[in-house]
């Protein structure tokens, strides 16, 4: 049984409404930063894997419009990043590249280290490692047969597909809780607590300007100009040889649409800060929805054991490289709490989780801007590019 994508958009309109109803009411999840949409997602795919293990219904979803909302949401990060914050972001953006490499590498040594000790092939806990996780679906399924051909290993598909999924849901529940732990125990000054402390004086923020029909209109006017500046620049890199990720194209013609064309026309700003965080935030809700309730889990339940024991090992590696790592060289400020709940994301599942954690910490804690720029494109170009040669290496040393 499929729904098809109308029925799947609503459906998810309607689980999305659940998790904030959750979150609202139980504290835990509350206090814990986890997203509304992980929370109802989680229960949907876990009510259908229990309705496929009593009478066999499987029960799927057409995610056609899925990957759509995720180009809208990076186009409006895209639009709402001026020059000034990408420079301002440049050296910490090249300090949390160096800082990802170098914990693609951890992550392959204790995915093989905990393939040794279960007895298994070293290069079953490498698809445990940064190909699955760090790389995530898309690229569990670019290597698996070269896995399969080359090295033996004939369910490499299914072994990274399964890791890649159980990873996609830690890193749901690890943002949150991380940013929270730094915030608590350093008591870092949040922009929510420096706007309680400081009136506001002067002219308003813009962003306290009313939300129109008209400025929604403009908002989307403009992202779908973005979107299609960057499927040109997306056939542009794909024809110079480069695979570059069809949404960061769209994040980086967001980008110089929203650093050119007020400087060209009499445009103050392309999009109104309120009617584009809206859309940002029912992009990225639905997206991540959409995703977590849609996971099939029953496909992979023959490879719970040892997955889950290598997870469990990568799980604890991430949450305390975060904690003790990434924080310390990210400058152990507010923004450096928010990126270490982002590091949560990539680190074990995929960019949409990564910023759907950093979202839920900004709405409890204020925004945190050079975060919400840098993040995306460690994780949505220098990762893919790095991820490649560090897996070919460990290939080279343990295939």
């Amino acid at each position: 049984m499929q729904f098809e994508s109308f029925a799947t958009f609503n459906i998810a309109i309607v689980v999305l409404a659940i998790g904030r109803w959750l979150n609202r009411k139980v504290g835990f999840l509350r206090e814990f930063n986890i997203p509304e949409p992980v929370t109802s997602g989680l229960l949907v795919c876990l009510l259908l894997a229990l309705i496929h293990a009593v009478n066999g219904t499987e029960i799927s979803f057409n995610l056609q419009t899925r990957d759509f909302l995720l180009l809208y949401f990076f186009a409006a990060i895209g639009l709402n990043a001026d020059i000034k914050t990408l420079l301002s972001g440049g050296w910490p953006l090249l300090i949390l590249v160096v800082t990802t490499v170098g914990y693609m590498i951890l992550q392959n040594l204790t995915g093989i280290g905990m393939a040794a000790l279960l007895g298994l092939n070293p290069l079953v806990g490498l698809l445990g490692g940064s190909v699955s996780l760090l790389g995530g679906h898309g690229t569990a399924i670019a290597w698996a047969p070269r896995f399969a051909e080359s090295h033996g290993i004939s369910n490499a598909l299914e072994i990274g597909i399964a890791c890649a999924t159980f990873g996609l849901v830690l890193a749901s529940l690890m943002g949150g809780p991380i940013a929270r732990i730094l915030i608590r125990r350093h008591r870092l000054k949040t922009p929510q607590a420096a706007a309680m402390a400081e009136p506001e004086v002067g002219t308003p923020d813009r962003e306290q300007e009313a939300v129109t029909y008209f400025s929604l209109l403009g908002t989307l006017f403009w992202l779908n100009v973005s979107l299609g500046l960057g499927e040109v620049l997306h056939e542009v890199l794909k024809a110079a040889g480069s695979n570059l990720p069809l949404f960061v194209c769209c994040l980086f013609a967001a980008i110089i649409l929203t650093n050119t064309v007020p400087r060209l026309l009499p445009i103050r700003c392309l999009a109104a800060p309120r009617s584009l965080a809206i859309v940002s935030d029912i992009a990225l809700g639905i997206f991540l929805t959409m995703s977590l309730m849609s996971l099939q889990l029953w496909t992979i339940a023959s490879l719970a054991g040892p997955i889950l024991a290598i997870l469990a090992a990568q799980f604890v590696v991430s949450f305390l490289f975060a904690l003790f790592v990434v924080f310390k060289v990210m400058g152990r400020d507010y923004e450096a709490a928010v990126i270490c709940a982002g590091f949560g994301g990539i680190s074990l599942g995929a960019t949409p989780t990564a910023m759907a954690n950093m979202s839920a910490v900004a709405q409890t804690y204020g925004p945190a801007h050079r975060a919400f720029i840098i993040v995306p494109l460690v994780s949505g170009f220098f990762v893919d590019i790095s991820n490649a040669v560090v897996i070919q290496r460990f290939l080279n040393w343990f295939g």
